[in-house]
């Protein structure tokens, strides 16, 4: 036996020098074969098979991005919820995070309390023009369209404040369309700012046709006619198409981005597409009589606030489609923001300057005195 059990242990020993010459094996005494080529695979992995291999072969392959798997040896990975995301491992699923521009953030907070204080200073304007308002500078380009165009700026400045937290369907149905009635009311304010301009100074000519119109409602007739074309565009819109809240879970890797469908971008850009036409008609009529005398000299402001008007927004479009998530509120909030205070600086601060800090010019003698200054020589 003891003979028997020594001559096992030399042929051993005997094969196992012979495996690692000509194969180049490691084999150990007294070791258990396996009959397995692969390795099993980990949760966050799935097998696939090598056809160039034994059928009891395969390879471990990651889970493809949004997928998990939560066994060893798993076929085939799952697809996470929507509202979930694979952790690092892809072993299991965790909850996405929910981003959206929020009031406790810094970039909301930064543009809601830039929309605040402008509210402020478009209320102090206001305040100044009503308590002024039987003066020359104040009377000059029709003070009604004044306090037209003042509340049109305050709402498009407190409208901003729907666009910022978390999306809801009432915000989502009312924000675009509140956005656009009342920034083409102030469009349209301008617009006919411009064309009282145009009829005050051609009515001082001998002989114009335009003496007629003088004093008529045109301008209010203006805003109404430009607005409704507005309105009406934003009902159709809400009737056929209107905006819905949704979440976005393709823009950013584990994040859930709740925000507003807007429905139809036909529309949508319908309505941007409306009050850059009547911001290029104002910025055309006023470019026109730009070298109007000192006394309507106000057309030379609107000259440049519709200027800035058109850049902003013709800068939005690009900036709006290469954005995505939040940033995308933002952009559309600063649009907004800039562009009002375009309006409100161009048209306005100029005349709270002379009412406030030179009241020597707020005279109808110094508005008439130089309508003609080359007559004065």
């Amino acid at each position: 036996m003891v003979y028997a059990l020594a001559h096992a242990l030399h042929n051993m020993y005997t094969a196992k020098t012979h495996l690692e010459e000509d194969l180049n094996m490691e084999f150990r005494t007294w070791q258990i074969l396996r009959s397995v080529c692969s390795e099993s695979c980990a949760p966050g992995h799935r097998k696939v098979l090598d056809r160039e291999k034994p059928v009891c072969c395969f390879d471990c392959v990651p889970c493809s991005k949004g997928e998990y798997s939560n066994t060893t040896d798993a076929e085939d990975c799952m697809r996470c919820p929507e509202d979930q995301w694979p952790s690092e491992r892809k072993d299991e699923c965790l909850p996405r995070v929910i981003d959206f521009l929020s009031y406790d953030e810094p970039l909301g907070k930064a543009l809601s309390s830039f929309s605040i204080i402008l509210a402020i200073i478009t209320t102090l304007v206001l305040g100044i023009f009503i308590k002024y308002q039987e003066t020359p500078v104040v009377k000059a380009n029709n003070r009604n369209l004044s306090y037209i165009l003042l509340i049109s700026l305050l709402l498009s400045f407190l409208c901003i404040l729907i666009f910022i937290g978390h999306p809801g369907a009432v915000t989502c149905l009312v924000r675009q369309s509140a956005f656009g009635i009342i920034f083409s009311t102030a469009v349209s304010s301008v617009l006919a700012k411009t064309v009282t301009v145009v009829i005050a100074f051609g009515a001082t000519k001998p002989s114009s046709k335009l003496r007629k119109w003088v004093g008529t409602r045109v301008s209010s007739y203006i805003v109404l006619l430009c607005t409704s074309g507005e309105t009406v565009l934003c009902m159709v819109w809400l009737l056929i198409s209107p905006p819905f809240p949704e979440y976005d879970t393709q823009s950013e890797t584990g994040k859930m981005i709740p925000q507003c469908n807007e429905g139809s971008i036909i529309a949508f850009y319908s309505m941007i597409g409306y009050m850059g036409f009547l911001a290029l008609l104002s910025f055309i009529v006023a470019f026109l009589v730009r070298k109007a005398p000192d006394s309507f000299n106000e057309a030379q402001f609107i000259t440049f606030s519709m200027l800035v008007f058109c850049s902003v927004w013709v800068s939005f479009i690009p900036a709006y489609l290469s954005t995505k998530g939040k940033y995308t509120v933002a952009v559309e909030i600063f649009a907004i923001l800039t562009s009002s205070a375009g309006l409100l600086g161009c048209i306005f601060i100029p005349k709270c300057y002379i009412i406030l800090l030179r009241p020597d010019l707020n005279t109808r003698g110094h508005l008439i005195g130089k309508q003609h200054p080359k007559n004065a020589t």
